[in-house]
């Protein structure tokens, strides 16, 4: 091979040399533009933005959705919420989809979404309008705020406040609820397919209620309007009337 062969050669190595590093950094420029984009496409490790699972159901600040069975969890006490997700996650509580959802997260996940939904506070709905007589809807009146002594009922009102806004740590808020869910929870309830902490308070009062009773608070605590200050009352400011045993001592 004579000089201007290797100085051709050489040129050609030289040129393919330069050629293929421009095609690495073309190829590494291109994978950085792909990650990039992947990262401005992806969610925020937010609270808000890992419990959008929950927003077809229960909105997306929990503020319940069109669904009669799916509640409003915002502002419930963090307790409560956090009792509920317990209950679905061992199966205390059954719903195929929440328990089958919840059923490998850790203690400490169940307990940071309790406290998220807890913190917010979007409207209430508008009350239900009443479909009932006005008899059943007085019954419900006198069951929510005075109850009922002579069948051992004790008023909502004496747990769950005076505006039904519930107690912290653990007793919910009764309002923003469609009267199909609170007659599905008291009949849960009353049955026992919803259970608590022993001893059951809920099943207990639940027990002395008659069909027409559920009927009647359902229909009067749909429609009664929310409060102006939602938040549930301090712990211990009620005088409770019965021993709960998923409210701390």
């Amino acid at each position: 091979m004579d000089a201007f062969e290797s100085f051709s050669m050489g040129r050609l190595t030289l040129t393919i040399g330069r050629f293929m590093l421009c095609v690495s950094v073309a190829w590494i420029f291109a994978q950085g533009n792909i990650a990039g984009a992947q990262d401005a496409e992806r969610a925020p490790d937010t609270m808000a933005a890992r419990v959008l699972a929950c927003a077809s159901c229960h909105g997306d600040r929990g503020q319940g959705t069109n669904d009669d069975y799916f509640p409003r969890l915002a502002g419930k006490p963090a307790g409560y919420l956090y009792n509920q997700l317990l209950a679905f996650r061992e199966g205390r509580r059954k719903y195929p989809p929440m328990n089958y959802l919840l059923e490998f997260l850790p203690d400490a996940y169940l307990k940071a979404m309790a406290d998220y939904f807890a913190s917010e506070q979007p409207p209430f709905p508008p009350p239900a309008t009443p479909v009932v007589s006005g008899a059943v809807l007085a019954r419900g009146e006198m069951l929510a705020t005075k109850g009922d002594p002579t069948h051992e009922i004790p008023a909502c009102a004496n747990c769950h406040g005076p505006s039904f806004t519930g107690m912290e740590p653990a007793i919910p808020g009764l309002l923003g609820l469609r009267a199909t869910y609170i007659s599905a929870q008291l009949g849960a309830w009353r049955y026992g397919t919803r259970t608590a902490a022993a001893p059951d308070c809920m099943q207990i009062v639940a027990g002395h209620l008659t069909e027409d009773d559920v009927k009647a608070l359902a229909a009067w605590l749909s429609s009664h309007p929310a409060s102006p200050n939602p938040m549930p009352v301090p712990r211990g400011s009620l005088p409770m009337p019965l021993s709960c045993g998923s409210e701390p001592n």
